[in-house]
């Protein structure tokens, strides 16, 4: 039997945005993607205060969901969750993605990590940051890009309590939040919350923009690509990227 170019494993911390997974991989016929759903963000309904988002970090949860994952032999594992691994800092990230890979026994990565690599690996630093979160969550955000050497120029909040009330948002009103908080210095536009359906607006975005927009998803399955060393595929989730 012929493997296909990659099989993908992702921690989904729950909020309703996981179709976007099995979307990309029905679109690039060519990968298969696995989820596992970690306890504590189940246990916390993907809330976006900073007491649960500290719960969902929690390491032994999301090494439990990892070793859920471990019989599948895949290729690469991701940590699917913005929020869930910037609410601990960098350091506090690379020691969850360390403990992923150890219980997964595969190639590991976050959503958070992932944005500050794509970011890097598209040469840009002065970023805007259009979250769907309350404000301390998305300064939350702001600071751990700023760990990594990032210019955070803009941030602007859309104050929703959970993942599940991102992923009920209408497209029109994600287009016009992120068009706000473009700013002319930005080289990026960020759009954290795994949460959040951006699978059809990522090309739309870049477009109206005229710049890489990258949100939770989208980086999400690009890092897992780039770590399982598969070749890009091209399934319409933004231009810059793939």
């Amino acid at each position: 039997m012929t493997r296909r170019v990659a099989r993908l494993g992702f921690i989904y911390p729950g909020g309703g945005g996981e179709h976007e997974y099995y979307l990309f991989a029905d679109r690039s016929r060519s990968l298969a993607v696995y989820l596992a759903v970690s306890e504590r963000g189940l246990r916390n309904g993907a809330s976006h205060g900073l007491a649960a988002l500290r719960d969902t970090a929690r390491i032994s949860t999301i090494a439990e969901a990892a070793r859920r994952l471990a019989p599948l032999d895949l290729d690469a594992v991701v940590w699917a969750c913005t929020s869930g691994s910037f609410v601990v800092g960098r350091r506090g990230a690379e020691r969850q993605i360390a403990a992923i890979r150890k219980a997964a026994g595969a190639p590991a990565g976050s959503t958070s990590v992932a944005f500050v690599r794509a970011l890097r690996h598209l040469g840009a630093r002065r970023v805007a940051v259009a979250a769907t979160y309350p404000p301390a969550a998305a300064q939350a955000f702001a600071a751990f890009l700023r760990e990594y050497g990032m210019d955070v120029v803009a941030v602007r909040s859309l104050g929703l309590r959970n993942g599940f009330q991102s992923s009920r948002l209408r497209r029109r009103a994600i287009v016009d939040f992120v068009r706000q908080t473009d700013a002319a210095s930005a080289q990026a536009v960020l759009v954290p919350d795994t949460a959040l359906p951006t699978i059809d607006l990522v090309d739309d975005l870049e477009l109206l923009l005229k710049k890489p927009v990258l949100t939770a998803n989208q980086v999400s399955l690009w890092e897992a690509l780039r770590l399982a060393g598969a070749a890009w595929i091209d399934a319409g989730f933004g231009r810059s990227l793939f």
